[in-house]
């Protein structure tokens, strides 16, 4: 790509604007990306690299009793084997689960209990493969139910929400209501599956640290290995230029990047890991399986006096963490009585994390599933029992809302989509052996940001350097924060170089909550605006060095807002069910978001897209299960996981309202990464039902389910 001529002398910025233009622009990184250049964490090798391969734990809780490693280190090109027994000690762990090769407890299967260290990648793995592990089992649970003698409430869930929270006399108001709703939904383990595996290539130079490593944040990654080894924040350098996706399932510092650091302390030579893909479910965490109980009442004309929404969930016994699926419900609707509540029971399971829209997604399943059962209920258009029943400010909150438009995207998706005229009996539509039906859900995720540090510079020969530690896990930050810089500097982005993804930039947040934009966008305007004040103030040429700005926004970010700041969402979907073979198939999927002021329609559309991707996935095609007997995932790798393939998506429509919302940041920016995603499953969900008549409340919606019930109808 070229570049504007830069001018001999910085003439400083012409204008300034709050907020960018919105213009769709190219990804910067889009050349380096598609030709191969762009290199990613498994990519680097330096002189005299080792690979490394784990270990997992064959059984499902238990204790490690002994090695035998003499036939593995007998193997060519064996290094080590790293153990309890040898490998380096670290220091306690904020997050347990990376409490690595430190004792011999085996809390779930899959847990990795060795390390294999080789010349090659090959015989690494034939390393690993030849270690004998001896263990002392122990009986073992890692069925969820809803009557588990163990569930426990907890002091809060994901995000920090509290546990419970009541308003009013549900159970009278729900044992007053004209017509009332009782049911419970189900959503499996789901696992993220990037395409890019969990890597990291670590190496030690004059005690200093360095470590390539497949994160959607470097500096919680360097925070954490310099904890663990003992060592200053100064002596890490945590590097993640280029990550091939995360879903949140790379948010946090996982076991890749302290396993190469300390092989390759142990050995003396750098060392590269990529975890095995049929490995990742055991140790990277995973969206926790929900059983949702919704109850709703309402009068006949469709107005929700109760509402309740509560959940069981599993966590493991390493760490607590439980998913917040009915925060949701605290957020959508006008119900003057209301309770959502939260059980959870620690399982011999694997860790459970974030997954793109954690709490949302399958909240969101259940609530607009059932809104959709009650619409059925009182023969009421669905959407028009969400617009009759629009709160005015946050139900449980009583905050204002900073923008709401969930109505207009309601309404929008309406008009787009060609919703009316709808006829509402099931089962009526045919094509032959297919059965049609079109549904609707709506969609809200949170607006989260968080403090960050950015540093905006002007060189003499008229360019512009802005470092922030972000993350660009295939969202397009390099060319958002360009934007921003750009416009609030009043030059071309053509004059931006933009430095992201190494620890030793300022530091930032990690790509996650949908915040990344939010949060290290406000740290970029902040610096780059006292930059362009300074140089309007500037007489001459600059200094050979150029100027430096540098801003941090965590005073703008200490203090909660007064305001209750969500994206909302709206989604349609039409699909055919074969009435033989069960199949079902989206035919068309269709969203429109209020999710702020849109920086870049280009990088936002996909952002749109690819959720809404992940919730057909999500309502067709994903599911995980845990076998009781061995405590393991059995779907544990692409063959076995089905993720949505180019046969099955169809032709996606993203649409969005631009919204001018005055409370979020300079930009105006809400977070798009994650509200794709949520409703998108609910409203394929309730077009099976339009098509065929069968409500199915667990996903996925699998042929399985569906023919039992579409014999009748064949």
């Amino acid at each position: 790509m070229s570049q504007d001529p830069l001018p001999s002398a910085n003439p400083g910025p012409t204008a300034t604007r709050s907020t960018p233009a919105g213009a769709s622009v190219a990804r910067r990184e889009g050349r380096e990306k598609v030709t191969g250049t762009a290199r990613y964490a498994a990519e680097h090798t330096p002189p005299g690299c080792a690979y490394a391969w784990p270990v997992p734990a064959t059984i499902g809780r238990g204790r490690v009793l002994a090695f035998d490693t003499r036939a593995a280190l007998a193997l060519p090109g064996a290094c080590t084997v790293l153990t309890h027994e040898n490998a380096p000690c670290l220091a306690p762990p904020d997050d347990p689960a990376l409490e690595l090769l430190q004792n011999d407890r085996v809390p779930h299967h899959g847990w990795y209990v060795a390390l294999a260290v080789a010349d090659t990648l090959e015989a690494a793995r034939a390393v690993a493969a030849a270690v004998r592990v001896t263990y002392e089992t122990e009986t073992h649970d890692v069925r969820l139910t809803a009557g588990h003698p163990h569930l426990y409430t907890p002091e809060s869930v994901n995000g920090g929400y509290p546990a419970i929270s009541e308003r009013g006399d549900f159970e009278g108001a729900f044992a007053a209501a004209p017509a009332t709703l009782d049911a419970t939904y189900a959503v499996p383990p789901l696992h993220n599956h990037p395409m890019e595996p969990h890597a990291a290539t670590a190496r030690w130079k004059d005690g200093h640290l360095t470590v390539h490593d497949s994160s959607q944040g470097a500096t919680p990654v360097r925070d954490e290995l310099a904890a663990l080894f003992g060592l200053g924040k100064d002596e890490v350098t945590v590097v993640s230029e280029h990550v091939g996706g995360g879903f949140g399932c790379k948010g946090m510092p996982r076991p890749q990047a302290v396993l190469a650091a300390m092989a390759a302390r142990y050995t003396g030579r750098p060392v590269k890991l990529a975890l095995p893909r049929r490995q990742l479910a055991a140790v990277v965490g995973h969206r926790a399986p929900t059983l949702q109980r919704v109850r709703l009442g309402a009068t006949h004309d469709g107005v929700l006096t109760a509402l309740a929404h509560e959940v069981a969930t599993h966590t493991s016994t390493v760490k607590e963490f439980v998913e917040q699926a009915a925060v949701p419900a605290r957020v959508m609707y006008a119900a003057p009585h209301s309770r959502t509540g939260h059980r959870v029971v620690a399982l011999d399971v694997p860790s459970p994390s974030w997954m793109r829209a954690p709490g949302e997604a399958p909240g969101m399943f259940a609530l607009e599933s059932a809104v959709d059962e009650l619409a059925v209920l009182l023969d009421i258009d669905p959407i028009d029992l969400r617009v009759r029943n629009e709160p005015g400010t946050e139900p449980d909150s009583g905050r204002p809302f900073s923008s709401r438009h969930l109505v207009d995207c309601l309404q929008e998706g309406a008009r787009r989509f060609g919703w009316l005229p709808r006829d509402p009996r099931p089962a009526v539509r045919r094509a032959g052996g297919l059965l049609m039906g079109t549904g609707v859900a709506a969609a809200t995720y949170p607006v989260y940001l968080g403090g960050s540090d950015a540093e905006a510079h002007a060189d003499a020969d008229g360019g512009y350097r802005v470092r922030v530690n972000a993350t660009d896990i295939g969202t397009g930050a390099r060319t958002v924060l360009t934007q921003i810089a750009a416009a609030a500097l009043g030059v071309p982005e053509s004059r931006i170089r933009i430095e992201i993804g190494s620890s030793d930039l300022p530091d930032a947040p990690v790509a996650g909550g949908s915040a990344g934009t939010g949060s290290w966008g406000w740290a970029v305007h902040k610096a780059c605006t006292a930059l362009a004040g300074r140089l309007r103030d500037h007489d001459g040429p600059l200094p050979a060095d150029g100027v430096t700005e540098a801003a941090d926004t965590r005073q703008e970010n200490a203090e909660p807002s007064p305001y209750a700041r969500h994206a909302f969402g709206a989604h349609f979907a039409e699909v055919r069910v074969d009435t033989v073979t069960g199949t079902v198939r989206v035919h068309r999927l269709l969203g429109v978001f209020a999710a702020g002021h849109i920086l870049n329609p280009r990088t936002a559309r996909s952002q749109f897209i690819g959720g809404m991707t992940m919730g057909l996935g999500m309502a067709l095609t994903e599911g995980s299960t845990l076998d009781p007997a061995f405590g393991d995932f059995t779907p544990n790798d692409l063959a076995g996981y089905h993720v949505p393939v180019c046969a099955d998506v169809p032709a996606i429509e993203a649409y969005w309202i631009d919204e001018d919302d005055p409370h979020l940041n300079p930009m105006g920016t809400k977070g798009i990464g994650e509200i794709g995603i949520v409703g998108t499953a609910a409203a394929i969900a309730n077009a099976v039902r339009h098509a065929t008549g069968v409500r199915l409340r667990d996903l996925p919606l699998t042929p399985d389910k569906l023919l039992p019930h579409l014999a009748r109808l064949s």
